[in-house]
C-alpha cells in the first residue's frame, strides 16, 4: 500500500477508546472518563432507560463534564458514553414553514414526521464583521407606534423589555402577523406549556403558512432550553442563505439566560449579580450578534424579548442585552392601566438606525411626536391640579390641544395591522 494512501487513513482513524464510562452524577451534570473528547462535542449515554444525548461542556486531565439535553433519572455508575463523530446538527429545509418542531426539529404538532434533506450546525460563528451589510431599508411591522416612531430596519436586532403580564406576547403577534418577512421563526423558550397553543392561536390567529415555532417549554433540561435558542437561530440562517428577509422573534432572553445560569453554577462557576454566572453574559452576543445582513444574502431581523423582574430595567440581562441589540422598545405598566395598548413607551425607547431608514419628513414629524409627549408628561401634575394657565407656554398649549390625538396613534387594535404609508400619513396628521 502507498505511503500517501496509508498517511490519509491513519489522519482518519480515531485514536479514543470505543467508549467512556460515567464515574458520578450530580443534579444536572454528569462526569465521566475514558474517551478524547473536546468541548461542544455531543455524546450519546446509554443506560437501561435508552439512549440519551448529552453535550461536553467542561474538561478535566482525566474525565470529563457532561450536560445532559434531558434529566438525569434512570442513569447510574457505570453506564456507557459514547462519542458521535457527527456535531450537534439540526435537518433543515422549507418543509419546516407552518410547523412547531422542538430544538432537534422534532415535530411536536401531531401533523406527521418531517422529510428534511440539509443540515445545519446549532453552534457557530456570527458573520464577519466586514461582511456585514448596511441597514439602510426600513421593515415594517404593522404597528404604528413602532414604524412611525422606533422605525426598525432589515438586519436590526431590537430588544422588547417587559415586566409580566404587561402585553408582550400579544405585540409579538402583531408584529409576526403584521411584518413584511417572507419568512418568520418564532423561538418560543422556557415559557410555558399553556403559552404555546394560545400564542398560535389567539396571537397568530392559527396562520403559520410562512412561519416556523421552535419550542422549548420550562419542564425541558436547561441545556435543551438554551440551545432551542441557537437552533432557532440556526433555521433563520438556513433561509436567509436563500436570500429570505427573515423576521427572528425569540421570547424569552431572560428564560435563555436563567438556563445558562443552571448550568454555569452546575459547572462550579462563581455567581455574579443577581445569581449569574459570567457565562450567562457572555452567552448572549454569541447568540444576538448572529441575526444582522449579509451582502449577496437574505436578513435576519431579530426581536428579543427581555423579561424585566418588578420592572426593572437594570437588570443585569436587560442591561447587558440594551448593549448589544440595535434598539429597545420598553413596554409600561402605566399604559396599560390608562387603557393604550400596545403599551409602548416611545420616551423610554429608541431605535439606532432610525434615521437611516426614514425621509427628513418623517423624521421631523416623530421628533415633534416625542418633544410634545415629553411635554405632557413633565407638565402632567401641573394640569392636573389646575396649577398651568393656558396661555404661558405655546409648545405646551399645542401638546394640550394634540394630547387625544397623540393617544390615539400610540393605541392599536390588536388584530389590526396598518401599513408603513398609512401609518406616516397618521403620525403627521397627529402632530399637525
Amino acid at each position: 500500500m502507498p505511503l500517501k494512501t496509508l498517511r490519509k487513513r491513519a489522519r482518519t482513524v480515531t485514536l479514543s477508546p470505543p467508549y467512556g464510562v460515567i464515574e458520578s452524577i450530580g443534579g444536572s451534570a454528569i462526569v465521566a472518563s475514558g474517551l478524547k473528547v473536546s468541548i461542544g462535542q455531543s455524546v450519546t449515554i446509554v443506560s437501561e432507560e435508552g439512549k440519551r444525548l448529552g453535550m461536553v461542556t467542561a474538561l478535566g486531565r482525566e474525565n470529563f463534564t457532561i450536560t445532559p439535553f434531558g434529566f438525569v433519572e434512570g442513569m447510574k455508575v457505570g453506564d456507557k458514553v459514547l462519542l458521535n463523530r457527527r456535531g450537534v446538527d439540526i435537518p433543515v429545509g422549507r418543509k419546516l414553514l407552518g410547523r412547531v418542531v422542538d430544538p432537534f426539529m422534532n415535530p411536536i404538532d401531531g401533523k406527521g414526521p418531517l422529510a428534511l434533506e440539509d443540515y445545519e450546525p446549532i453552534m457557530k460563528a456570527p458573520m464577519e464583521v466586514m461582511k456585514r451589510g448596511l441597514i439602510e431599508e426600513r421593515f415594517a411591522v404593522g404597528v404604528k407606534s413602532i414604524d412611525g416612531l422606533l422605525t426598525s430596519g432589515k438586519g436590526q436586532k431590537v430588544g422588547i423589555f417587559a415586566g409580566s403580564g404587561v402585553g408582550k406576547s400579544t405585540l409579538m403577534g402583531m408584529i409576526v402577523r403584521g411584518s413584511q418577512a417572507t419568512v418568520k421563526v418564532v423561538a418560543l423558550i422556557g415559557e410555558r406549556g399553556r403559552e404555546v397553543p394560545e400564542f398560535i392561536e389567539k396571537n397568530l390567529g392559527g396562520d403559520l403558512s410562512d412561519t416556523v415555532i421552535v419550542v422549548a417549554t420550562s419542564d425541558d433540561s436547561a441545556l435543551m432550553r438554551k440551545y432551542g435558542a441557537f437552533s432557532a437561530m440556526s433555521v433563520a440562517e438556513y433561509f436567509k442563505r436563500q436570500g429570505h428577509d427573515v423576521l427572528f422573534m425569540m421570547d424569552s432572553v431572560t428564560r435563555f439566560a436563567m438556563a445558562q445560569r443552571e448550568i454555569g453554577l452546575a459547572l462550579g462557576e462563581p455567581p455574579t449579580s443577581k445569581g449569574y454566572p459570567p457565562s450567562s453574559l457572555t452567552v448572549l452576543p454569541q447568540l444576538m450578534e448572529r441575526a444582522g445582513k449579509e451582502e449577496g444574502q437574505g436578513s435576519i431581523t431579530a426581536f428579543f424579548t427581555v423579561l424585566v423582574e418588578g420592572d426593572d430595567l437594570s437588570d443585569p440581562i436587560a442591561d447587558q442585552s440594551r448593549s448589544i441589540l440595535d434598539g429597545h422598545i420598553v413596554l409600561s405598566r402605566e399604559l396599560t392601566d390608562r387603557g393604550i395598548y400596545p403599551p409602548v413607551d416611545v420616551l423610554s425607547s429608541a431605535s439606532r438606525v432610525m434615521t437611516d431608514v426614514v425621509d427628513d419628513e418623517h423624521l421631523h414629524a416623530a421628533l415633534k411626536f416625542r418633544r410634545l409627549l415629553a411635554l405632557l408628561k413633565e407638565n402632567e401634575m401641573l394640569v392636573r391640579i389646575g396649577a398651568y394657565q393656558r396661555g404661558s407656554d405655546p409648545e405646551l398649549d399645542e401638546a394640550l390641544e394634540r394630547k387625544e390625538a397623540l393617544e390615539a396613534f400610540l393605541s392599536q387594535n390588536a388584530k389590526e395591522s396598518v401599513t408603513f404609508e398609512e401609518c406616516v400619513t397618521q403620525l403627521k396628521k397627529a402632530v399637525g
